[in-house]
């Protein structure tokens, strides 16, 4: 049991920590759940569309990782080096400030509404050096299922409550300061994820 919360806590703490990061992705999420139009499609569509990305990487990388040898210790060296500057981006903008969200106005079709979210998904490119090259070569190190499991979770988690809690957090998201703090916590996050891969 220790084994699979071992693999299972740090594929969600990295793949929620990845997620939460501002986007185009979020900012569509947010605003679709801000004006609460079709929100669990959108929501489902992010969802499912992070599993499969996530499954892929964790099964592509960690099947290379054994087949390669010293492959693991060079993608482990370059996992820490891409947080340590993706958590300096991140306490950059949490320095600068001036990030914030509204909720805009309109409507749109679900269909519409579907397709957005599935271009942002799927044409933006980040997402697969993200989720895939970045958690399935970290998922190397772990129990590959219950690794899988957590990262999916904190996906699932986050979308949903992003999309279903928006009403809730309107008022916090359109003050600058609360993106400055969650791109503190996110950047924190990632030196520290990248601190214990180069001590691994």
């Amino acid at each position: 049991m220790q084994a699979i919360w071992s693999s299972y806590l740090p594929g969600f703490a990295l793949a929620f920590s990845l997620i939460m990061a501002i986007g185009a992705q979020n900012a569509f999420v947010l605003r679709q759940g801000l004006r609460r139009q079709h929100v669990l499609p959108v929501v489902l569509v992010c969802t499912l569309s992070d599993a499969l990305l996530i499954t892929a990487g964790v099964a592509g990388f960690g099947a290379l990782a054994m087949a390669v040898p010293g492959l693991e210790l060079a993608m482990r060296v370059f996992g820490a080096a891409f947080l340590v500057w993706y958590g300096a981006r991140t306490l950059w903008s949490a320095w600068k400030g001036g990030e914030a969200l509204e909720a805009g106005e309109g409507a749109q079709s679900r269909r519409k509404a579907v397709l957005t979210c599935l271009a942002l998904t799927w044409l933006n490119p980040h997402v697969y050096l993200d989720t895939v090259v970045l958690l399935g070569t970290i998922s190397a190190r772990y129990e590959a299922v219950p690794f899988t499991f957590g990262a999916v979770t904190a996906s699932t988690t986050f979308f949903f409550s992003l999309g279903f809690g928006a009403r809730v957090l309107a008022p916090v998201f359109k003050r600058p300061a609360a993106w400055r703090v969650l791109d503190l916590l996110v950047g924190l996050t990632m030196w520290a994820i990248a601190v214990s891969l180069t001590l691994g």
